[in-house]
């Protein structure tokens, strides 16, 4: 078996399993991608991370992302930071593209160990979220539950924002779950529940596609500052308050979302794979 190294990073409490494939290619089917983010049988993770290659000239690292179900997902902000954060301190550099199927995030270093992501434009149209038929995107025909007229937004993946009076007294572990697969999310849905506390203060909790409740979620977190500013509940720049810790995020006038908030590496260690198969994995700390 081939040792194969990885890093254990987080953002907010939101955690990663990274693996570098620039130099080594890696090829992961879904039932090795599902062991690798089990909290009991492989390392646990709410995404798994891969470094690929980017084209020639257009970025300076691919990103791979998995949920811990295992199906691939488009855009993680949380993931994006600590991402950009590791190339910086390989290269020297305190700029960085990272390049995602969603498109490219520039990243650049923000002092006191965070990173902010330009998370690319926010998409409001309802082909765009997308939906499975036209929509107000601004007040979704929705509800579950004490949970109702969400706003839909698309920050590289499809979100619905619930502002409520207290997310403290909703059920998100049972709501989420029906939710994003609602038949009007053709692509699934990230469900986020809100409380505004101030003109530039959000408290947020989030069921988290194909990964759950999660610590926190960065796109998220853009996602809810775009639909409350859109309601007219905030301004185009607050502090959301996460499970995890607080983002900075800021809706810029050229339509662009940008993000800043800290990183930080856990440990390191390797996996140990048979040719096509995880056989046993095996971390050890760094």
């Amino acid at each position: 078996m081939v040792p194969l190294p990885f890093t254990k990073m987080q953002g907010l409490g939101n955690d990663f399993v990274v693996i570098d494939a620039r130099s080594r290619p890696v090829s992961l089917d879904l039932s090795a991608r599902r062991r690798i983010a089990d909290r009991r049988l492989g390392i646990g993770c709410d995404q798994l991370i891969l470094l690929e290659r980017a084209a020639a000239g257009r970025a300076d690292v691919f990103m791979r992302i998995y949920n811990n179900d295992g199906s691939e997902a488009a855009a993680c902000g949380n993931a994006t930071r600590c991402v950009a954060a590791r190339l910086m301190a390989e290269r020297g550099v305190e700029r960085i593209t990272v390049e995602t199927i969603a498109g490219l995030l520039e990243t650049r270093a923000a002092g006191e160990g965070r990173i902010a992501v330009d998370m690319g434009a926010a998409r409001t149209d309802w082909q765009a979220i997308p939906l499975a038929e036209p929509c107000d995107t601004l007040h979704l025909p929705l509800s579950l539950g004490p949970l109702a007229d969400p706003v839909a937004t698309n920050i590289g993946n499809p979100h619905a924002t619930f502002f409520v009076a207290d997310v403290a007294a909703i059920d998100l572990e049972r709501l989420g779950p029906e939710l994003e697969r609602h038949p009007l999310f053709p692509d699934r849905a990230n469900i986020e529940i809100a409380q505004v506390l101030a003109p530039d203060r959000i408290r947020m909790r989030i069921w988290e596609r194909g990964a759950g409740i999660t610590q926190a979620s960065g796109s998220g977190s853009c996602a809810t500052l775009v639909a409350a500013a859109r309601r007219g509940l905030t301004r185009r720049r607050a502090e959301v308050m996460l499970d995890g810790g607080s983002l900075t995020i800021e809706w810029l006038e050229n339509n662009h979302v940008l993000m800043t908030g800290p990183w930080a590496e856990s440990f390191r260690g390797e996996i140990d794979l048979a040719v096509g198969d995880v056989r046993e994995l095996r971390a050890v700390h760094g």
